[in-house]
């Protein structure tokens, strides 16, 4: 099993999608009568909230162009756990028709990914407009629609879950010393991880045949009718245009059908 490459981008597009729910987040000012002055969308990024203190701290001349621009919004992938709440059975395989060829995968296996998303703002006002825009959206969670499988058409919906907020004032400092208000919103991504795709062996099932006993009765039950449905025609593929034959045939001779053999067997005891 270890050994055969695939790789879905199941983590990559994860973190994409997390991204892109914060990347229409906007700060606006006012002047005195109520009159919109900036609209400002703000910056997102894939960055660890210490590369822009650092940008911060090494630049803190307040009349250098260089300077880093305050509203900013990043975020990162802070862990990736196993979640066992949402175990199934590991050897639970399930079958997708792609085109002609029918695909077979295990079960998916369940992992939470955790983010940190971190507002650095100047004005306190701004960072509350920032938050009030997110919060209201995460009840504790939020879906988003992840297609974690191309190759099988595996579409999930992924849950956000808003696990905590915290932040902090770095105002210690001189004058000359930027202030930066820090927010920052830990996640979880509920998420699946997908193994590798394989070719089944079954065909496509083009017959379908159920027989009707005379009881419940598992030890005595002598069966009456056999009810089998074909497609029509019995070459037809699932984006074709058919019918089906319908046949019911009746019995009494005390017979059982072996899935095996495919044949009509004596009745024994059971």
């Amino acid at each position: 099993m270890l050994g055969t490459y695939f790789y879905h981008e199941i983590i990559r597009k994860t973190v994409i999608s997390f991204g892109t729910l914060f990347n229409q987040i906007h700060v606006r000012h006012e002047d005195r009568d109520g009159n919109d002055i900036s609209d400002i969308r703000v910056p997102l990024a894939y960055a660890p909230v210490q590369k822009f203190l650092a940008r911060i701290q090494q630049q803190p001349e307040l009349n250098k162009a260089t300077q880093i621009t305050l509203p900013r919004m990043s975020f990162e992938m802070t862990s990736i756990r196993y979640d066992p709440t949402r175990k199934s059975n590991v050897t639970q395989t399930f079958k997708v028709l792609d085109g002609q060829n029918l695909k077979k995968v295990f079960m998916p296996v369940p992992y939470n990914i955790g983010f940190d998303l971190n507002i650095l703002t100047k004005l306190n006002d701004d960072a509350l407009q920032i938050v009030e825009q997110i919060l209201p959206f995460f009840q504790p969670s939020f879906n988003m629609t992840i297609d974690l499988v191309d190759s099988i058409g595996e579409k999930r919906d992924i849950p956000v879950v808003l696990e905590n907020i915290t932040f902090q004032d770095d105002y210690e400092g001189d004058f000359s010393t930027r202030r930066a208000l820090i927010y920052t919103l830990s996640f979880t991504a509920k998420t699946y991880l997908f193994g590798p795709i394989a070719d089944s062996t079954d065909g496509l099932i083009r017959k379908v045949q159920a027989d009707i006993y005379t009881s419940t009765d598992v030890q005595t039950a002598k069966r009456e009718m056999r009810y089998t449905v074909t497609p029509d025609p019995i070459d037809a593929n699932p984006d074709d245009n058919f019918g089906f034959d319908e046949t019911i045939e009746f019995f009494g001779d005390s017979k059982d059908f072996s899935p095996t053999r495919k044949i009509d067997l004596w009745y024994y005891a059971r």
